[in-house]
């Protein structure tokens, strides 16, 4: 596919000076987002969005609001990549992570780490900067998003004749509305999928302690973790050999629970020794309340963006239900359900 679709939102000098050091590939087009409509035909999406003191500015609000209004297939097809620079610490990140989601609902598709950023410092670029021996922040900045260009304009989603897919959970059965919604979802898969379910409620789930790079390096060379256990024995073994993962994520005080949020840092021995390699995140997100949205977005910004899981086009599946059983009693439960397992059988399957 030549040549990307970059979407610009916010008009800032410092827009001009990335654009003028991207390289975008023969055959792009540079357009602003509020003349923007989405495609007829798959593309490659680019998003720049600039964020100043206040947050984001009433352009990038319009094209959220906008990008909401879709219908779930109207993006179906096209990967995206998001680019944005900030004149504070605050919003990037938040920024980004919206925005993806956003379009992810709209049925548009991810590559790994498909959000480069700088904050008003580009401090958070130091890492990058040190790592490819750049001589400045700036220089990092570039090289990053350049980086993520080349990614977006290269990328081909992998497919396979038997996809393993692995699904996590630390959830009692008896009581567990998610655990509930996955056994609808994985009824309606397709049999040519390999389904393996581990449960993190098994042994003691020991969290990442934050060891030194050389620390992690050295045990993730060996397949293993400083703390070893059923983390190291059974669930990294686990995620490197699947194609998917399904994570089964109740909503704890708008949060992932305690478990799966450690299995979620333990995984930095994969993502340093490069283990993590073109594997899917879906997710089913069950909220007694509300704040559904905000637990995807955790898993997303967790996985996507940090640990550099592929993303497929509408990730998740987000349900209501408090009383145990509840979640099977939800008007069109059982069609959604089928609907989301169609999607993962279309994006995995051969």
């Amino acid at each position: 596919m030549s040549g990307l679709r970059l979407i610009r939102c916010g008009a800032d000098p410092r827009g001009d000076w990335l654009l003028e050091r991207l390289s975008l590939p023969p055959g792009s087009t540079v357009q602003a987002a509020e003349q923007w409509t989405p495609p007829a035909s798959p593309e490659r999406l680019l998003f720049l969005l600039t964020v100043d003191e206040l947050g984001p500015g009433e352009d990038c609000i319009r094209l959220l609001r906008r990008l909401r209004a879709l219908p779930e297939t109207a993006l179906s097809g096209c990967l995206a990549g998001v680019l944005v620079l900030g004149r504070t610490e605050l919003d990037t990140k938040d920024l980004g992570r919206r925005l993806i989601f956003t379009l992810n609902l709209a049925g548009c598709g991810f590559p790994e780490g498909p959000l480069a950023e700088a904050t008003g410092s580009m401090r958070n670029l130091a890492v990058t900067r040190r790592n490819h021996g750049l001589a400045s922040l700036e220089e990092a900045w570039v090289f990053a998003a350049r980086d993520l260009v080349r990614r977006l304009t290269d990328f081909t989603a992998p497919r396979f004749e038997k996809p393993r897919l692995l699904v996590l959970h630390a959830s009692e059965r008896s009581t567990s509305n998610t655990l509930a919604l996955a056994d609808l979802v994985l009824a309606a898969l397709d049999p040519r999928f390999r389904v393996r379910t581990l449960s993190l409620r098994n042994g003691t789930i020991e969290d990442c302690r934050g060891c030194g790079y050389q620390i992690c390096s050295h045990f993730a060379s060996k397949g293993s973790c400083f703390y070893g256990g059923s983390i190291s024995q059974e669930v990294l073994p686990a995620v490197q050999d699947c194609e998917a993962l399904l994570l089964l994520l109740p909503n704890y005080n708008d949060s992932v629970g305690a478990n799966v949020m450690a299995f979620i840092n333990r995984l930095t021995s994969l993502h340093v020794s490069k283990s993590i390699q073109g594997q899917r995140l879906y997710a089913l997100v069950v909220s007694g309340y509300s704040g559904g949205d905000l637990v995807a977005q955790q898993a997303l910004g967790a996985l996507c963006l940090n640990k550099r899981f592929l993303l497929p086009p509408g990730f998740c599946l987000m349900a209501t239900a408090n009383d145990p059983g509840q979640a099977l009693l939800l008007p069109g439960i059982r069609e959604q359900a089928a609907a989301f397992a169609a999607r993962m059988g279309a994006e995995l399957l051969e």
